[in-house]
């Protein structure tokens, strides 16, 4: 049997549990505490990095990330998540965007299932992924939240342009 670990990080829009093995990251959630709970002893290095790019991306020093991390899903959800992934910082697409990238023009909805079933928040960028009419569609950590990520990444953007 496998051993999971998991870290939390205190980030500007709550708590962040990092949950993974020795070698990967497997879930990235928002908790619905306000304190991180302190670390214990021995949190694999994975996770710790996993952490610190998480940090650095809400500090504007960060916009890819290179640790390991493994979906758990159908292969038609790992598709849709890697669609996610290639979606440039600070943009967004829609569910029909993936839909059509995916050459699967009619599963708009099972775009949005998967896009919902996500557990690596921020990193596999769901948060970009906008209504057709460009409104703010649904987010597992709350719209507020997701607002919140669009609008930090914009910023960091428009700050790098300069």
């Amino acid at each position: 049997m496998i051993k999971h670990y998991n870290v939390e990080l205190e980030s500007p829009i709550g708590v962040i549990e990092i949950i993974g093995t020795k070698t990967v990251v497997q879930s990235i959630l928002f908790l619905d505490r306000e304190k991180a709970i302190e670390d214990k002893n021995d949190i694999p290095s994975v996770l710790l990095d996993c952490r610190n790019q998480l940090l650095e991306y809400f500090n504007g020093q960060r916009q890819t990330f290179t640790f390991p991390f493994q979906y758990s899903g159908t292969p038609f959800q790992h598709n849709v998540w890697n669609s996610l992934v290639r979606i440039p910082f600070a943009e967004t697409a829609s569910y029909r965007d993936i839909a059509i990238k995916l050459q699967k023009e009619k599963a708009v909805r099972a775009v949005g299932n998967a896009n919902g079933k996500n557990k690596l928040s921020i990193v596999v960028p769901c948060h970009r992924i906008i209504g057709s009419s460009g409104s703010l569609t649904g987010y597992a950590g709350g719209l507020w939240r997701k607002e919140w990520l669009l609008n930090h990444e914009k910023k960091v953007k428009e700050t790098q342009l300069v």
